[in-house]
């Protein structure tokens, strides 16, 4: 598989995907069921995930594919993987809030390289181009011809004044506790791994993640942030955040753009 391969397939099956979503969302009703977990999932997220999946396994049926609503998955390891998530900020779109993204990445050796964002009820779309360049394509999103595609950059950021972006759905005291180490000019919450990508557009400047996630409602933002210029690091020791872990579990984070003066947890 050449990154070459990758990219359209993946943008192609977002788009695919999306509009699988957007079908659901855009109904009178829509069944959501309990996870073991106690999450949320519904009948968006199990037809987005047979659609991706399947589409994956065709084109590269000897990389490992985890998704999170494959729990077969969950147990499987590979230096080298696909890693999706389906309908990323499932409660955004419970709520009909618009907040939720497609989510796929590949993974190698413990970093996300290439992966695509997209949010279909706001109609943004990012990715990672096969040379790693982060975009943000506008337009038609038409699955066969792609669009005008803009790079995107993280900010040059102004510690006296930093724009933070955090969980619509999970900010909590830990979090506040957290921002207000900073100096801030201002302070949003949005759903999903838009997060990722409104860091990687200069958006705003820093997301802490005090909560719990796994490496699937990551990875595709983590890897349009990197190719935008950004970093994603471990909360506790600010170490690189890595991949293929047990369980696919993450430990809490930090996305910034680099010239955020991190503070300690």
């Amino acid at each position: 598989m050449t990154y070459d391969a990758l990219i359209p397939v993946i943008r192609r099956l977002a788009l695919e995907a999306g509009d699988k979503i957007m079908e659901i969302y855009n109904s009178d009703d829509f069944d959501v069921k309990v996870k073991s977990d106690a999450s949320p999932v519904t009948e968006a997220d199990e037809a987005a995930d047979v659609l991706i999946s399947a589409g994956l396994r065709a084109v590269f049926p000897d990389i490992l594919l985890v998704t999170e609503e494959q729990a077969a998955s969950h147990t499987e390891k590979s230096d080298t993987f696909l890693i999706v998530d389906p309908l990323d900020g499932t409660k955004e779109f419970i709520n009909r809030r618009g907040d939720f993204t497609v989510n796929i990445a590949l993974v190698e050796n413990g970093v996300p390289t290439r992966g695509v964002v997209y949010a279909p009820a706001k109609g943004r779309m990012f990715y990672t181009q096969p040379d790693g360049q982060s975009v943000e394509e506008t337009g038609a999103l038409d699955k066969d011809v792609v669009g005008n595609v803009t790079p995107i950059l993280v900010s040059k950021p102004n510690n006296s004044a930093l724009l933070i972006v955090a969980s619509k759905s999970h900010r909590d005291q830990a979090t506040e506790d957290y921002i207000n180490k900073y100096q801030v000019r201002d302070s949003k919450s949005a759903g999903s791994s838009l997060k990722f990508c409104l860091v990687a557009t200069g958006e705003a400047d820093l997301y802490p993640r005090v909560g719990r996630t796994m490496e699937w409602d990551t990875a595709a933002g983590h890897a349009v942030l990197a190719g935008a210029g950004g970093k994603v690091v471990r909360f506790d020791n600010h170490e690189p955040l890595t991949y293929g872990k047990d369980g696919y579990a993450n430990p809490f984070f930090i996305a910034y753009a680099p010239g955020v003066e991190l503070k300690e947890a």
